[in-house]
Order: C-alpha cells, then sequence, then structure tokens
C-alpha cells in the first residue's frame, strides 16, 4: 500500500531519481542497451522510495537480478540499492522494514556470489582458478564489505525513523498536553462563572426580598404611621446600596482572574437576621454545641445557605409566623436547619421560583463536603438541614 506523502516529497524524490540518472548515463552508455535498461529500473525505484517503499525493494531486486542474468559488470547505478534500503528502514511498514534488512542479508550473499565467481573483481586476478583458499579469503572479504554497506543504509533508515518518530511522539505529547490545560481552564473557568452566578443570585435575591417586604410595609404604614414608614425607606436604602456594593464585587470578579474581595463569614450572620427581622421576618435562633471552626469556603457555604432560606422563608412563607433556625455542632461539623411555615399560595418547590435557590444550595453544600436535604412536609412547614463539615484537627 502506498505511503502518504505530500506532492513536494513525490516531486523531490523524482527530481533526484533523474539527476542520479543522469550522472550515471555516461557509465550505462558504456555499457551498452542492457545497462541502460538495468539503468532505468533503478532510477524508477530511487523515485517511488518514499512513496511505495515495497514497489521501490521490488523494482530494485528486479534490476539487480537483470543485471546479473545479463552478466554485466558492477556499475555506479549499483548504489541506488542503498538508496531503497535506506527507505524501507525510514519509510516503509513493519513488513517491508524487516524485508529490507533480510534483503540486505540475502543481497550480500548473492553479490559475493556474483562478484567472486560468476564476475570476480579486477582486485581478485591475483587469485588463481584453483587457489581454494585464497577464494575464500576473497569471498569472506567481499561479503564482510557489502553487508557492511547494505546494511549500514538500512541502520541509518532506521535511525532517521526513530527520530522522527520520537519528534512525532513529543509534539502528540505537547498536543495532549495543551488541550488538557485547555480543558483544566475551561473547567475552572466554568467553575468559577457557576460560583459568581451563585453569589449573583444569593446577593441579589436576598437583597430584593428585603426591599420587596419593606416597601409593602412602608407603603402600608405610610398613612397611619409615617415614622414606620421612613424607617422602612431608610432600611430599604441601606440594603440597596449594600447590594450595590456586593454587585460591584462580583462584576469585578468577572473581570479579573482573581480576586481579593471579602466572602461573608459566620461572624456576619448577626447583620444578615438583623436585616430579615428588619424586613418582618421572626427568626428564632438557637446553637447547641461547642461551635468549630470551619473554613473559609465552608463559612461561605453556610452562610449562603442560611442566607438562601431566609430569602425564601421572606418570599414564599408566611411572615406572620416565625422561622426556627438551629445549629447544632459536634466533633465533626455542624447541622443547619431551618424551618417556615409556606403560605397557602405559596409555590412548590420544584417550581420555577426556586429553581436557583434550592439547587444552588445543594450545590454549595456538596462543594463544602457536606450535604443538604430540603422538602416541604404534610404540615405546611419547609424545612431545610444542611450538613457541612469542619476542618479536621481544628477547635473552637
Amino acid at each position: 500500500m502506498p505511503t502518504t506523502i505530500t506532492r513536494a516529497q513525490l516531486t523531490t524524490d523524482i527530481v533526484l531519481a533523474g539527476v542520479f540518472a543522469v550522472v550515471c548515463l555516461p557509465f550505462a552508455i558504456l555499457g551498452g542497451w542492457p545497462d541502460l535498461i538495468v539503468l532505468a529500473v533503478f532510477a524508477a525505484a530511487l523515485a517511488v522510495r518514499r512513496w511505495s517503499p515495497a514497489w521501490s525493494l521490488g523494482m530494485a531486486w528486479a534490476a539487480a537480478l537483470a543485471q546479473m542474468l545479463m552478466l554485466r559488470d558492477l556499475q555506479l547505478y549499483d548504489a541506488a540499492v542503498l538508496g531503497v534500503l535506506y527507505s524501507t528502514a525510514a519509510h516503509g511498514r513493519p513488513l517491508v522494514k524487516w524485508l529490507g534488512l533480510a534483503s540486505a542479508g540475502v543481497g550480500a550473499l548473492v553479490a559475493t556470489g556474483y562478484l567472486a565467481i560468476v564476475k570476480p573483481l579486477a582486485g581478485a586476478a591475483f587469485v588463481g582458478p584453483t587457489d581454494a583458499i585464497g577464494m575464500l579469503t576473497m569471498s569472506g572479504i567481499l561479503f564482510v564489505a557489502s553487508i557492511a554497506v547494505l546494511v549500514l543504509a538500512w541502520t541509518t533508515g532506521l535511525l532517521v525513523r526513530s527520530v522522527r518518530d520520537t519528534r512525532e511522539i513529543r509534539r502528540r505529547e505537547e498536543i495532549a498536553t495543551r488541550e488538557r490545560e485547555l480543558v483544566e481552564y475551561r473547567y475552572v473557568v466554568e467553575q468559577e462563572r457557576n460560583r459568581i452566578a451563585r453569589d449573583m443570585h444569593d446577593v441579589v435575591a436576598h437583597s430584593l426580598a428585603v426591599v420587596i417586604a419593606q416597601a409593602d410595609g412602608a407603603r402600608f404604614a405610610a398613612r397611619t404611621d409615617p415614622e414606620a414608614a421612613t424607617a422602612g425607606l431608610g432600611t430599604i436604602a441601606g440594603v440597596a446600596r449594600g447590594a450595590l456594593g456586593d454587585v460591584r464585587l462580583l462584576l469585578a470578579e468577572l473581570r479579573h482572574a482573581e480576586s481579593d474581595s471579602p466572602q461573608p463569614a459566620l461572624d456576619d450572620l448577626d447583620v444578615l437576621l438583623e436585616q430579615v427581622r428588619t424586613a418582618g421576618l421572626d427568626v428564632r435562633f438557637t446553637e447547641a454545641g461547642a461551635p468549630l471552626q470551619l473554613g473559609t469556603g465552608n463559612q461561605i457555604a453556610v452562610y449562603r445557605i442560611v442566607q438562601e432560606g431566609l430569602t425564601n422563608a421572606l418570599r414564599h412563607g408566611d411572615t406572620t409566623k416565625p422561622v426556627e433556625l438551629g445549629f447544632a455542632w459536634d466533633e465533626r461539623g455542624v447541622d443547619v436547619t431551618l424551618a417556615n411555615a409556606m403560605r397557602a399560595d405559596a409555590p412548590p418547590p420544584e417550581s420555577h421560583a426556586f429553581r436557583h435557590g434550592i439547587p444552588g444550595m445543594r450545590e454549595r453544600a456538596q462543594l463544602a463536603g457536606g450535604s443538604l436535604f430540603a422538602e416541604a412536609g404534610d404540615d405546611a412547614v419547609f424545612r431545610v438541614r444542611a450538613r457541612i463539615p469542619a476542618q479536621q484537627g481544628c477547635a473552637a
């Protein structure tokens, strides 16, 4: 089967074969038409040595056998055999490659017999026809010289092939490395986008819920209690300013690969609870056990889960009833529970209203190495239970 090569490579081989034929032509002309035929076949073998090393090897053998059958002397065009053997090792398929090596050995034997017996070299004229020892000595010298030259050509092709294959392997490894780095980069970017999307949802949804609750309260209290309405408007302004600052920080993270913007921690829960209480939600917080030192990521997870749970309670729950928030600490972490009464017209947890909140809370818990379970019970109470582990070896 022909090897895939470029048109430029095939053109180069044909041109080199033509140059070889032109150089050998004067010597072939002296030998007559038999040498011209052999030269033409050798030149054709060189022309297709990379396109089809198998055909090239076959034509070289045909030319050599024809030369010996016509009892022609050793000629310059016999050097084409070296180029053919080189190509079988450098460009041939595994079978052709090893056939090239076998051809070098067989060819050395055939050439030795032909040059020692049928057409003795001029340098062997001193050897008499009956001198058996001299004949064997000359045959040995011819065989060693022939196989050394032929195998050297084949070995050179094999070395070139090894270098080429090594470069190709390195090139593929570099491509694979770049592709792997690109995939890892895209994964990191996607994870960062998801994190920012969760933070954006938490900040905007919570702040808007507080603003809506305060705006509704201020609207109803405007006529009967102007001072309460004014206080509600002040709360709206404060929450809106805080949300605007958080959104700006999140947008800054989108513009930079890394950000040192502050993230919420457990110490910020008091401010969060004060905000939702001001918005009209009766939050009753209880804590049991000795608090542990959570990692930064786990603290953020706890804060955002509580924030999202309270936001859902403010938006979809019955604000006339208290919301129970509890932390239960043990030596391995904290269990966060949040329960709020649901309004009769509240959407079910699987609806569009909960599409981002609950999956976001669950994802935050899983990324922190914990778990989260949320359901609406038959008693019209929506419960969120999260387990967030602590850093091993850290205690308060």
